[in-house]
């Protein structure tokens, strides 16, 4: 086992070892331990945000995001980290879910250093490679920009290679794509390598009309959760709230994490963290009618198998602050 794999057993140990707790007061959540979201949650618990609100977190690990749902909609764990629009359409078939934003960080597309791309456009007939599949929101919002602002669809006009993300970030580090899209933490570290983000999503979105501070990544837990423990619920979120800000303002919080981030370089850990920070969803409740404007866009690229039978935005969606 690696030193980076005892100080995340050792890390799970102390979560669901330390204290006497009630049952009640326990929060289960499954997520990937090798994933960012550990990060919070290592130092959530580290500085005793847990305890502090009143609950005591176990952390199970999972080996990606379909198995931590698989686990939460059997009823095995009480929370786990998704995107909004997978809780809609959750809710809009039935199932009360709730989500607790945690990150609104959606990445970039990337060119390589030597690429003489200023623009989409420069990207016709090139080879794009996309982590997440043909629906993942962030080649869907450039699509969407390419079609509003600049009068092609970029799935037309380019030749796409969908991998999982560890893929796609070695082979465009190889210089076998002319423009990559994945997930913010290998764009952090595409950038650390040399690459150059193009065009941001958040500046897609942005040109779409869309809010850059709706959040996509959250935790999730279920309405009778809310219901019957809203203590324990909001705990949580209040554990999460304190922790960002101290892994938004302490450079020692991050020094601490280092072991935990697969950090190859100094240039990588310090990509990580200013793309964690960036990240960082302001305070207070999310803007629905932003959210409702992503939801248009998402279903008229995505289509079914993306957002299911939902036309709108249901209710309910984003936690209520106090509620």
């Amino acid at each position: 086992m690696s030193f980076t794999r005892h100080m995340i057993a050792a890390a799970v140990l102390a979560l669901s070892s330390a204290g006497a707790w009630a049952e009640d007061a326990v929060l289960r959540i499954a997520t990937q331990l090798s994933g960012t979201v550990n990060w919070e949650l290592t130092t959530l618990h580290e500085r005793g945000f847990d305890t502090a609100n009143g609950f005591r977190l176990e952390v199970q690990d999972v080996a990606a995001g379909p198995a931590a749902q698989v686990a939460f909609q059997a009823g095995e764990v009480d929370a786990i980290v998704s995107d909004w629009l997978w809780v809609a359409r959750k809710r809009a078939e039935g199932e009360d879910y709730v989500f607790i934003p945690y990150s609104r960080a959606v990445g970039a597309l990337h060119v390589p250093k030597d690429s003489k791309a200023q623009g989409l456009a420069d990207l016709k007939g090139g080879k794009i490679g996309i982590a997440g599949g043909p629906v993942d929101k962030s080649w869907l919002i450039l699509r969407a920009y390419s079609r509003k602002q600049l009068g092609f669809d970029l799935q037309e006009a380019t030749e796409q290679v969908f991998g999982a993300p560890p893929l796609i970030f070695e082979t465009a580090l190889a210089g076998e794509l002319d423009g990559a899209v994945n997930f913010w933490h290998f764009g952090a570290k595409m950038e650390a390598a040399g690459m150059r983000p193009l065009i941001s999503v958040a500046e897609a979105g942005a040109a779409l009309g869309l809010d850059p501070d709706t959040p996509l990544l959250g935790y999730v837990v279920r309405g009778d959760l809310l219901r019957d423990k809203p203590a324990l619920v909001q705990g949580f979120a209040a554990a999460s709230r304190a922790t960002k800000e101290v892994l938004a303002t302490d450079d020692a919080a991050w020094q601490a994490l280092r072991p935990l981030m697969n950090a190859k370089t100094d240039a990588q850990f310090e990509a990580l963290k200013a793309g964690f920070r960036a990240g960082i969803p302001a305070p207070g409740p999310v803007d629905e009618a932003a959210a409702a404007r992503m939801l248009a866009i998402m279903a008229d690229l995505g289509g079914a198998d993306l957002v299911g039978k939902m036309d709108s935005l249901p209710g309910g969606v984003f936690l209520a602050p106090g509620g």
